[in-house]
């Protein structure tokens, strides 16, 4: 489950999507507990009891709704999500320490934040180079990239004990690190712990989601946006919901 941009401003659609056909199942306005519920109640009662896992964001009414329309299904919170959370408190802390060091004139981290977001592994040479020598300075932002990385470490364990004790670990780290935007996630991690650790049983993600909303995007595009949710809808459906439209 996972919400995109509709029109401007805050205005979102809602969509839930099979993981495991990749396709959209389908489609509401906006970005609500109700809209969720409307969603999970297309399913049929025998569908809805065959769900798993859902794979959805840390943001509350999806999962008091996930929590009461499908309880037996293990809620997962997407890696992609929280690589998105940290990266963004990364940015936050450069933001910060830039201002900082310019007021004393000086310019080290002035255009540098693709690098702090990028991955380093597609990096040119140019790029390598010069992130390499900010990485070896004494920044704040240098300290928020390391806390960023390592927690990728995470997604990689077998066992929920070891994943607990890692998480211990790297939480205490940044707790201690007096970076507030980089504390704040990890404070947000620590609350929804037990649906992080449910990606160690199921290893789903919304990768496929993402993958969709990019076909969304071009959908949108093309068509110079939507003033009506329905044409959208049935856009939306018609390109990524793997319908069967031939005739009986």
């Amino acid at each position: 489950m996972d919400e995109k941009s509709f029109g401007r401003g805050q205005s979102y659609i809602t969509l839930l999507t099979d993981l495991d056909q990749a396709r959209v199942i389908d489609v509401v306005e906006e970005r609500t507990a109700e809209a969720a519920a409307q969603l999970l109640q297309t399913l049929n009662p025998e569908q809805k009891q065959a769900v798993e896992a859902v794979a959805v964001d840390m943001w509350e009414p999806f999962i008091r709704t996930l929590e009461k329309e499908v309880p037996d299904a293990d809620i997962v919170h997407d890696k992609y999500h929280v690589s998105s959370y940290l990266g963004k408190a990364v940015d936050q802390v450069r933001r910060a320490e830039h201002k900082e060091l310019m007021a004393r004139g000086d310019e080290t981290l002035k255009g540098s934040r693709q690098l702090w977001l990028y991955n380093p592994e597609n990096f040119n040479e140019q790029q390598a180079g010069a992130f390499s020598a900010l990485k070896d300075l004494q920044l704040k932002v240098a300290r928020a990239w390391a806390a960023k990385e390592l927690f990728t470490k995470f997604w990689d364990y077998q066992e929920e004990g070891w994943a607990r004790r890692f998480f211990k670990d790297w939480f205490g780290w940044v707790s201690r690190s007096r970076l507030k935007p980089m504390v704040e996630v990890a404070q947000m991690l620590k609350r929804h712990l037990e649906h992080l650790l449910t990606y160690l049983k199921h290893h789903i993600t919304n990768a496929v989601t993402e993958g969709l909303n990019s076909k969304i995007q071009s959908i949108k595009s093309n068509a110079r946006g939507f003033r009506n949710f329905e044409n959208y809808r049935i856009r939306i459906l018609f390109f990524c919901g793997k319908l069967d439209l031939y005739p009986l």
